[in-house]
């Protein structure tokens, strides 16, 4: 993660500092209460310093503020590292920081999708999926309240990613996504959604025998690890490739 004022980073090196900026930087612009910050760095076992030690941090952070701000700036570390009666807050511009930056590439790779765009939508998408240098606050050393934002920077990181290939496929591009489809389909072999889109790109591609395979593979992964059969949806899905139907749709898969 990286959080910027004026292109220079303010990313303490010390890990407890670290996981504290970042928790500030996902919620900026509202105030984190103490307990949350405490509990992040600390867990259950807050020590009875933690109020002296938290504002250690907090000054540590300030500095690091002070030193990026521009020569003779108005705004001090205080306007930007806000302290309130039961938290923090940071306020920075939504330039600032890569989740910022991932989020509004996506909006606007979305928008663009939306609108029937499919090239401004993949290159949007595109560019947001490039910020990404990893799996999600890899540099940090995250705490309960980290791991929980994580989570779900990782879905909303899968769900950009489907998004892009389904713009992707929208452009006709399906053979060239087909090994991107089958390693996200064996990292996630239950997932119907990305089935549905191999199914779809293996055909339009000329190998339905293959898509017919992948989704042979999936009713034996339901069947086995949970004891259910594929959706009805899918199932239709299938008897399209079956009735060899010229161009298959993925509505109601939730990418489409």
């Amino acid at each position: 993660m990286n959080v910027r004022i004026g292109g220079v980073s303010i990313v303490p090196s010390a890990g407890k500092p670290k996981q504290l900026l970042a928790l500030l930087a996902l919620r900026c612009g509202r105030v984190v209460p103490v307990s949350t910050l405490m509990e992040e760095i600390w867990g259950d076992a807050i020590p009875r310093s933690s109020t002296t030690t938290l504002q250690t941090y907090i000054l540590q952070l300030r500095k690091l503020i002070a030193e990026a701000l521009p020569p003779g700036s108005p705004d001090g570390a205080k306007a930007v590292l806000v302290t309130h009666f039961n938290g923090y807050e940071l306020v920075l511009d939504s330039c600032a920081c890569d989740v910022w930056e991932f989020e509004r590439l996506s909006v606007k790779g979305d928008l663009a999708l939306k609108s029937g765009d499919a090239a401004a939508a993949s290159k949007y998408l595109a560019r947001a999926l490039k910020v990404w240098r990893g799996p999600a606050l890899i540099d940090v050393p995250a705490g309960r309240v980290l791991h929980m934002e994580s989570i779900g920077f990782e879905e909303g990181r899968m769900r950009v990613q489907e998004q892009r290939i389904l713009a992707d496929m929208n452009l006709g591009n399906h053979f060239t996504l087909i090994p991107e489809l089958r390693m996200l389909v064996a990292q996630n072999p239950m997932d119907e959604r990305l089935c549905a889109m191999l199914i779809v790109a293996l055909h339009s591609s000329g190998a339905p025998w293959r898509a017919l395979q992948v989704f042979r593979d999936l009713r034996q992964t339901l069947g086995r690890e949970l004891g259910v059969e594929p959706s009805s949806r899918l199932q239709e899905l299938h008897r399209a490739v079956l009735a060899n139907t010229p161009a298959l749709s993925l509505q109601g898969f939730g990418v489409a």
